[in-house]
């Protein structure tokens, strides 16, 4: 970015001015900050340009258009005054390296990175011509950079109105050497469409694959012929994408496929959105990102110094007065709820606050399933950490930004171990978050406890007794959830508010220790103890589906609740059709473990009344987190009737708990930041919006009970009661 000049405004319609971008012959690229505290890349049309009639409504024709575009992978319009003097135009920011740099600085990149780089660039395409628009100028330079996907840019006005290296018309329209031909042809600018887009993605792909053009370098006018006569140089592209490249390449535009059929053949790349590029990348990125720049302006608002004091080193910056918001981070909740969700800038590119000083970067790993049995609560994961992260460097007092990087462990040990040392190989990892199965928590602890890198597991449990690697002197695994062997709790605590003095426990052997153990539980303390309550139980061998013959063995024994004992959404399903069949109405309960979707559909309307215990809130039960519910479907774009998904409330608050750790890391003086952050989060509970997190939740029985919650199988779908302890007494 260069300065501002002493000609250029210090504002453009309440947007203060920072410094220019670039500059070509429509007009000026800077970036500036809205009145709202968003960075925006905001083009500024000349004059001399603005006056010609029908380039005017050529403008105003398209800012209408490129307002519609809300694609994923295309920088959206936010705001734009085609009537004005000089009209201008403001979109997104996205602070990272283009692909051109990308690919100078590391070199050519690996097939999948490139299969997603397109998947996701052909579905921004496809949105681009959906409204009505054409690119025509598709180039790496183009192409920014982001830890969660690509930004196609620059495709909106000037371009379509034919503003490139020249405006006549028999001039051409795009960069050379990325150009279809129709577009190098004088006076071929009527052919220009969608399909020479296609032909500019197809010169993308080919550069991405092999770091070189595909129609080679030289001067303007050779890389044009060769572009029109000759064909692609495509050696170098691998042959599993050799015929789509190709396709793209075709001379004749009606030959090429269209966008959405670039991005059918390639993948839909749905998958975790911070897992997409190579090792060396994302540091760059991050370093990107987290250059804060400079803010030169015609007319300073305040007077600052151009260079910081001599000594100023990395943690005394971080100690500065602003760390009192880190080291506070419980205040992200209040600040969270104090503000619309637009406000915090969650969802925006670029929506970086600051104050003019480098602001270090660190990184928080989040490791869960994403593809596998329990890509449920990954994807739950991934949405409230990415939410917590953005919310966090929305804030202007932020004394550093954080990047998240995501990693889908596929549920299993080898990914874990896998996933774990490519997070290792980013030396600013503080944390790593959410593992969803106990086998990535061990796999993972393996490689990340020699760093003291912490790892908070927000669903996952390792069972007690079993040894996690490296915890006897320094603790650096935490779980953020109550163990899975308390939510029993919840149920039979309703039951004892009852004083009832009979129940009875299918107990569905199928569950291993698990079930054994919580059947020794209840026994050892029944429901109704102090009016003589007694407990029965009626097993089901692992290797059986029989039922029935548990449930009439223990309706003989003129039960006032019964719990189903186990582990197994289906097998939980078969004991509340075998209960509903015996037509027996007392209370039912169980566990959330068997709460699946799988026991609401096979059980029906045997399910209907089943008291359920959990480890997860709902976020529209719980009042302090009705805003973090709002920002959540906000920006996902979830309807106000959906539930926010189980976990991800939690999650949420297991990332803020990890924020403040990092603050009492640099109260410390933390040599390492990472072990910094463990000290954190054994030393210091946290108040989140669910409950109190504290490192002592597997040690201490008080502490173990927090966050247990019930539930009722209402109208065919659970309904939230509440804290259990209170939902216990309340009932229904």
């Amino acid at each position: 970015m260069q300065p501002l000049r002493k000609a250029d405004p210090s504002s453009i319609a309440g947007h203060r001015l920072l410094g220019r971008l670039g500059a070509g012959g429509m007009g000026v690229v800077y970036l500036a900050r809205s009145g709202g505290g968003a960075l925006v890349a905001l083009k500024l049309i000349r004059a001399e340009h603005a006056a010609d009639p029908g380039f005017r409504e050529r403008f105003r024709r398209e800012a209408r258009a490129a307002e519609r575009i809300t694609g994923r992978w295309v920088v959206r319009v936010l705001g734009a005054d085609p009537e004005a003097r000089e009209p201008w135009l403001a979109t997104e920011y996205v602070p990272g390296p283009s692909l051109a740099e990308a690919v100078a600085l590391h070199g050519a990149l690996p097939e999948p990175t490139v299969r997603a780089l397109g998947a996701r660039l052909a579905s921004a395409l496809g949105d681009v011509h959906e409204a009505g628009l054409v690119h025509r100028d598709v180039k790496p330079g183009n192409v920014l950079l982001a830890l969660d996907g690509p930004r196609l840019i620059d495709f909106g006005i000037a371009r379509t109105a034919g503003a490139t290296a020249l405006t006549a018309t028999d001039a051409m329209i795009g960069t050379p050497g990325f150009l279809a031909p129709e577009q190098a042809r004088v006076g071929g600018a009527g052919e220009v469409g969608p399909p020479s887009d296609v032909f500019s993605l197809g010169c993308v792909l080919a550069y991405a694959l092999t770091g070189e053009r595909p129609f080679g370098a030289g001067t303007v006018a050779a890389v044009v012929y060769r572009t029109v006569h000759e064909e692609p140089d495509l050696a170098a592209v691998p042959e599993t994408l050799l015929p789509l490249v190709a396709a793209c390449l075709a001379k004749d535009p009606a030959a090429r496929p269209t966008a959405v059929r670039v991005r059918a053949a390639l993948g839909e790349a749905e998958g975790p959105a911070g897992d997409w590029l190579p090792p060396g990348l994302p540091a760059l990125i991050a370093r990107r990102s987290s250059r804060v720049l400079d803010l030169p302006v015609a007319e300073p608002t305040m007077l600052v110094n151009a260079e910081p004091p001599q000594g100023l080193s990395r943690r005394r910056l971080l100690m500065g007065g602003s760390a009192a918001a880190l080291a506070g981070a419980g205040g992200l909740t209040a600040w969270l709820l104090s503000r619309t969700p637009a406000e915090t800038g969650v969802g925006t590119v670029g929506g970086m606050g600051g104050t003019g000083a480098p602001l270090p970067a660190y990184t928080l790993g989040l490791l869960s399933d994403l593809s596998g049995p329990s890509k449920a609560y990954g994807l739950a994961h991934e949405r409230a950490a990415r939410l917590a992260v953005e919310t966090y460097n929305a804030r202007r007092d932020r004394p550093v930004d954080l990047v998240l990087r995501v990693m889908d462990d596929g549920g299993t040990a080898a990914r874990a171990t896998a996933a774990a040392r490519t997070l290792l190989k980013d030396e600013n990892l503080i944390g790593v978050f959410g593992p969803a199965t106990a086998e990535s928590v061990l796999a993972a602890m393996s490689e990340l406890v020699d760093r003291s890198v912490p790892l908070v597991s927000v669903f996952a449990s390792v069972p007690v007794g079993s040894t996690v690697e490296g915890q006897t002197i320094r603790k650096t695994y935490f779980e953020s959830r109550a163990s899975p062997d308390s939510l029993i709790i919840p149920f039979v605590r309703f039951l004892a508010e009852r004083e009832v003095r009979r129940t009875a426990l299918v107990e569905d052997r199928a569950g291993g220790r698990y079930t054994w153990f919580a059947v020794k539980s209840i026994k050892d303390t029944p429901p109704g103890e102090a009016v003589g309550g007694r407990v029965t139980s009626h097993p089901v061998e692992a290797g059986s589906e029989d039922f029935a013959s548990a449930v009439r063995a223990a309706l003989a024994t003129d039960p006032q609740g019964v719990m189903y004992v186990g582990t197994s959404p289906r097998r939980a399903a078969l004991c509340a059709r075998a209960l509903h069949d015996h037509g027996y109405e007392g209370w039912r309960g169980t566990v959330e473990l068997a709460l699946r979707p799988e026991f609401l559909t096979l059980a029906g309307p045997a399910a209907e009344g089943w008291y359920v215990g959990t480890a997860y809130a709902d976020a529209d039960g719980i009042p302090a987190a009705k805003a973090f519910a709002a920002a959540y479907r906000k920006r996902w774009g979830i309807a106000p009737t959906t539930p926010v998904e189980p976990y991800a409330t939690e999650a949420f608050d297991a990332v803020n708990w990890g924020i403040q750790a990092l603050g009492a890391a640099v109260r410390n003086h933390a040599e390492s930041e990472a072990a910094g952050v463990a000290n954190g989060l054994r030393q210091e509970s946290y108040r989140g919006l669910v409950r109190t997190y504290s490192s002592t939740g597997r040690d201490n029985s008080a502490a173990a009970l927090a966050g247990l919650f019930l539930w009722q199988v209402k109208g065919g779908v659970p309904r939230f009661l509440g804290e259990f302890e209170k939902a216990a007494v309340a009932g229904t």
